[in-house]
């Protein structure tokens, strides 16, 4: 487990999703990667119910790459609090039905295929919000380093050097005050949270 950068691609005005992620792919094997498999990050959103009095959310999400793992981030209103748990943290939250509800409309997924260059992996995701088709996500991870500020310059000019402008000139916003501390999954689970959040609200795009 390496840093992991997210970036949204901006949709041409007259590209699908699959002619982007089609686009995308070109460049990359361009560069020399090689597919290696698919992958899925998906998210589903659970409210309290209002007898518990101040709202609470409870992101539940789950990555291919710790497959073993659920994840969850409870949103309480003045702070987060974020759990790693194994598979049955899905089963608890099927017999908590009576105090937390899935807000069905808002289960979110990114998925894709994915491809491995040197010390990178790449992964172009289709993102979509209840079934409809929202942008694509691009994640990249530099698997040799673990602390942010000393792979972040590195890890924007490989960025560059496929999506061209459309990459941010600083480090994502959630990473901006951890760019020294030691990066874990849990890091990618909320930038995937915070892309999420945002094509939630957003128009649907053509599939």
């Amino acid at each position: 487990m390496g840093v992991t950068i997210l970036q949204q691609f901006p949709m041409g005005e007259n590209r699908t999703g699959p002619q982007t992620v089609e686009f995308l792919t070109k460049r990359i094997v361009a560069l020399g990667a090689m597919q290696s498999g698919q992958f899925l990050v998906d998210c589903e959103t659970y409210t309290s119910i209002p007898q518990l009095g101040a709202q609470r959310t409870v992101h539940v999400l789950h990555n291919s790459e710790q497959p073993a793992s659920v994840f969850s981030i409870l949103d309480t209103g003045t702070k987060n609090i974020s759990l790693a748990a194994d598979g049955l943290f899905d089963l608890l939250m099927m017999k908590m039905t009576s105090i937390y509800t899935s807000k069905k409309q808002t289960k979110a997924e990114s998925k894709g295929p994915r491809y491995e260059i040197g010390d990178f992996c790449v992964k172009l995701g289709s993102v979509s919000v209840s079934q409809n088709f929202k942008g694509v996500l691009v994640e990249v991870e530099y698997r040799p380093c673990i602390i942010p500020a000393n792979c972040w310059e590195l890890m924007r000019e490989f960025l560059q050097g496929f999506l061209g402008s459309s990459v941010q000139t600083t480090a994502p916003q959630y990473l901006q005050n951890r760019m020294q501390e030691i990066y874990t999954p849990m890091d990618t689970v909320h930038q995937y949270l915070e892309h999420f959040s945002f094509f939630r609200k957003t128009p649907g795009l053509r599939a």
